[in-house]
């Protein structure tokens, strides 16, 4: 048959055209559509993007793919890497954002990559100018970035936000957060909420102000701030710009001495988590400053705990102190995880939160109002506290346990010296730190990865001096076991049971996944991404990165094919802090690459 050409209207092909490109994703050449605040929400149940920290607005890092699964998971394989280059390598520790065929993936030193999903090609990069002085507390790690219309926004470690093009990785706004000289620093994703960039800062170990932030996600200008640390003024700006007084964090001096709050720590180094069922953020505090706790008798609030803020008016709607008048920096920034399950007495569906703490104790809070439901132990030995008092909420103190009081006689020398040496477990590491753990709604279990370490820790005289290490405190860690440090372990937040573990040799220091497919992904500094069975904790497949694996992985859909993603790169705070641990792992490499795979058709 003879085909004849058609003659077009040229308006018409245009019109084709436009509609066509807006098809494409940014690895296809076109611009991409932008990210709402739908897709955000939504994050959770959608399964072709991530645009959230924490694959969803609640952190449960649990996705509902299920192809690749226990049968299936042997046929995984790796389809490309990209390795983030130069001699920059350290801690890797960013989790990856997938949207329209571009990742958005963050490196040591402040730097971030826009990546074609399926080939790897890398679409364009951006490195921020660091100047010299940043003091960046335990390596200078990214944990990545967000989101939000046509915009991708992370922090810096000289405490900047910088949002960039998504796809072109021109600047588009920075705004300073604070001072680096000062101690400053930001190493957490943004998330946002409501259209607002949800941050917070780094630094409590030079004795920072913590707080939380909220910003316009398109201009970067401030909508509230909120201090953690009780006795700061928290504000509002009006539609110049202008702070204007939003009432003081608690009540100044109320559990706080003199003017030691002014320089309180309790920074929020994580990422905030967001519940629209109750229509709060969720935002963990770091260690109160100094470590040593003699300086400053009381509660110290806000540090050591969870904070729930309202996102309409930046006031904290509740609070729950983990580790109140903290002496082992246990922090408390670790992550708060919405979920649901039905009361054993009442079958009534409870609204809750869950957060395994570095103090080593895993708590369950009404997410709602911060009552506290649950506390248990999820690693095998605590020594600072004997349990947790479910009626007050408080800790049962071992005061034997407190490092010594280096100011008076019998808790150390007088004058220059230090205070009575303890161990404690588990180290000022944690049971648990940075790495997220998930929760998976199939088994109605979290998976943590934990630590067994313990640690000599002593008191020291310390003063405040802008800049400086503000500790007031030594210490060594000390491995408990000589066959394994780290522990996955699957727990059973109603009853406080551990169902399952697999011990590792190394402490683990990466983040968890969890699927539909009734799997667990995480990984070891060894180097292994591994995949163990959800239900029993059997390990079904492996893979060897080359480097540690720090970071948490991710998982897709693409035209009907699951793919896995995970960040390998050694480094973070245990190879620095580590004491004794760090010379039992310091034969490690340090690396950079995003690891890509997807199941291989036979």
């Amino acid at each position: 048959m003879k085909k004849h050409k058609r003659r077009q209207h040229l308006p018409a092909m245009l019109s084709a055209l436009a509609i066509a490109m807006a098809g494409l994703g940014t690895a296809g050449g076109a611009l991409a559509a932008g990210v709402t605040d739908e897709d955000i929400l939504k994050d959770a149940e959608t399964t072709h993007q991530i645009v959230t920290h924490g694959l969803g607005t609640k952190g449960q890092r649990y996705s509902p793919l299920a192809k690749v699964n226990p049968d299936t998971v042997k046929d995984l394989v790796p389809v490309w890497a990209f390795s983030f280059g130069g001699e920059k390598q350290r801690g890797q520790q960013s989790q990856p954002l997938i949207h329209d065929g571009t990742m958005y993936v963050t490196g040591s030193y402040s730097r971030i990559y826009a990546l074609d999903t399926r080939t790897g090609k890398k679409l364009w990069k951006y490195e921020h100018r660091l100047p010299d002085g940043i003091m960046p507390c335990c390596d200078v790690i990214n944990r990545g970035a967000a989101i939000y219309g046509d915009l991708v926004i992370f922090g810096t470690l000289d405490a900047q936000l910088v949002a960039l093009n998504k796809d072109t990785g021109k600047v588009v706004w920075r705004e300073k957060v604070d001072d680096y000289k000062a101690g400053y620093s930001m190493t957490a994703a943004p998330q946002i909420v409501k259209g607002m960039i949800i941050s917070g800062v780094s630094g409590g170990e030079f004795g920072v102000m913590g707080r939380v932030e909220a910003r316009d996600a398109k201009t970067g200008k401030m909508v509230w701030m909120r201090p953690v640390v009780e006795g700061h003024m928290g504000y509002t700006y009006d539609k110049d710009g202008k702070p204007v007084e939003n009432g003081i964090s608690g009540t100044t001096n109320a559990t706080w001495p003199g003017d030691l709050w002014k320089t309180g720590g309790a920074a929020t180094w994580q990422a905030a988590y967001y519940d629209p069922d109750v229509d709060l953020i969720f935002m963990g505090t770091g260690n109160p400053a100094p470590w040593n706790s003699w300086l400053r008798p009381g509660d110290n609030l806000y540090s050591a705990a969870t904070v729930a803020i309202d996102p309409d008016t930046g006031k904290i709607a509740w609070h729950y102190q983990s580790t109140p008048h903290d002496g082992w920096d246990y922090d408390g920034v670790n992550e708060f995880v919405s979920f649901e399950y039905k009361d054993p007495k009442t079958g009534q569906l409870v609204k809750a939160g869950g957060k395994a703490d570095r103090n080593g104790f895993f708590f369950v809070n009404d997410r709602s109002n911060g009552k506290l439901l649950n506390a248990f132990p999820f690693v095998t030995r605590i020594d600072w506290a004997k349990g947790i008092d479910l009626q007050t909420g408080r800790p049962i103190f071992d005061d034997e346990k407190r490092p010594g009081n280096p100011f008076i006689e019998g808790g150390g020398a007088v004058e220059g010296g230090k205070g009575k040496v303890v161990f404690n477990a588990p180290s000022f590491l944690g049971g648990k730190n940075q790495m997220p753990m998930a929760f998976s709604p199939d088994t109605g279990l979290f998976y943590v990865p934990s630590n067994e370490w313990g640690m000599d820790i002593w008191n020291e005289p310390v003063s405040y001096k802008r800049g400086a290490a503000y500790l007031g405190a030594g210490f060594t860690i000390k491995p408990l076991y000589e066959d394994y440090i780290g522990a996955m372990r699957a727990v059973d937040p109603v009853s406080g049971k551990i169902v399952w573990e697999v011990k590792n040799n190394a402490p683990l220091w990466g983040g968890v996944l969890t699927t539909g497919g009734n799997l667990v992904f995480y990984g070891t500094p060894e180097g292994f991404l591994k995949a163990v069975n959800a239900k029993t904790g059997e390990e079904v497949w492996q893979f060897q990165t080359g480097s540690g694996v720090i970071a948490p992985p991710v998982t897709w859909d693409d035209n009907g094919e699951q793919y896995v993603a995970v960040v390998s790169g050694w480094g973070g705070a245990v190879p620095l802090w580590g004491g004794d641990v760090a010379k039992r792992v310091n034969y490690l490499e340090q690396g950079g690459t995003v690891w890509v795979f997807k199941l291989h058709k036979s």
